[in-house]
């Protein structure tokens, strides 16, 4: 693990902001948004063909493709085809990107759409190969995906086409069968560590760190309420529980008497778990990539956590962090 933990983190870049994700971004805003997170210190960038129906891929691409290749991490998906449209009509936001509806998504974790799948990512990215792919949320076809998908993914990682294989979800229980049953290098966890959600650490995380696999942590934030607590915040997605929000501003009132912002201890949190690499997180605009890369720097003091804890508001077994996890590399 300690190779790949060096090529994901601690501090990812995830991709599907600049695809779209709810609202449009332009080409200027996503090329300025990657060469802020670069500029940050940002050396690992993830994106999907489910963003924007490919656009975050060809975007992430195009800001990358002048860049050293050997300086960066770049991981993508698998288990989602793109079929274009006979009579393209509307648009995506039924899934969550505003973009033109050009395409449609098809499930496929067979061998052959894993191979094609990789095949159509590296035309959209224009580059010359993929560090590491994640099988995409197969919540329904975990059966298929360790069967079949991840087969075709370890020939690929033998032949050296891959350099790694990872499974990424918003779940632990599929990511931990895949664990258990398979050699995998790493999971991309959404959601499920966070200062509002543990989960992971029931079975995923002690798996995961007996094996030697790393984890990437995604949705920090929970969708938005551990970045800015109100009401009509979001978690998962949907509208935050009364019980959710009111915890939150809780967090929120410690944090600040310690002098640090929520969402500095919501990107802090994850690394106090052994098997943790690095966070992933989204950005839509510079603005966004450098307060990421600030917040990750923020000092996070011991008494914080301590607090935490003798109020509840963390369960007295969770691991917590005694040190920065983010070091910026040096300037290329």
């Amino acid at each position: 693990m300690s190779t790949l933990r060096g090529l994901v983190g601690p501090l990812g870049f995830g991709g599907a902001a600049i695809g779209n994700l709810y609202a449009p971004v332009t080409d200027r805003a996503a090329a300025e948004t990657v060469d802020a997170a670069w500029a940050s210190g940002v050396r690992y960038f993830d994106t999907a063909p489910h963003y924007g129906l490919g656009l975050g891929e060809r975007r992430l691409g195009d800001a990358l493709r002048d860049r050293p290749r050997a300086a960066y991490t770049l991981s993508t998906k698998v288990g989602r085809l793109l079929e274009p449209l006979d009579t393209p009509d509307g648009d995506d936001l039924a899934n969550g990107f505003a973009v033109p509806a050009t395409h449609r998504r098809r499930w496929d974790f067979t061998a052959d759409g894993v191979r094609r799948s990789l095949e159509d990512s590296l035309t959209r990215l224009g580059l010359d190969r993929i560090d590491l792919v994640y099988l995409h949320d197969p919540d329904d076809h975990a059966d298929q995906a360790l069967t079949e998908a991840y087969p075709a993914l370890e020939r690929l990682r033998a032949e050296g086409v891959v350099g790694a294989i990872g499974i990424g979800m918003n779940q632990t229980s599929v990511p931990a069968r895949f664990v258990r049953e398979t050699d995998l290098d790493a999971v991309l966890l959404a959601g499920r560590y966070s200062l509002l959600d543990q989960r992971g650490l029931d079975e995923l995380l002690p798996e995961a760190h007996r094996r030697g696999v790393a984890v990437v942590i995604g949705g920090v934030f929970n969708s938005g309420l551990l970045a800015d607590p109100r009401p009509g915040a979001t978690y998962d997605y949907a509208p935050a529980p009364p019980e959710l929000l009111d915890r939150a501003l809780r967090l929120r009132a410690a944090c600040a008497r310690h002098g640090v912002p929520l969402r500095a201890a919501a990107l802090h949190f994850p690394f106090g778990h052994p098997a943790v690499a690095g966070v992933l997180v989204g950005a839509r605009s510079a603005e966004e990539a450098h307060d990421a890369a600030a917040l990750l720097g923020t000092p996070v003091p011991e008494a914080l956590w301590e607090e935490l804890r003798a109020e509840g508001l963390l369960p007295r077994h969770v691991p917590t962090p005694s040190t920065s996890p983010w070091e910026k590399p040096p300037c290329e």
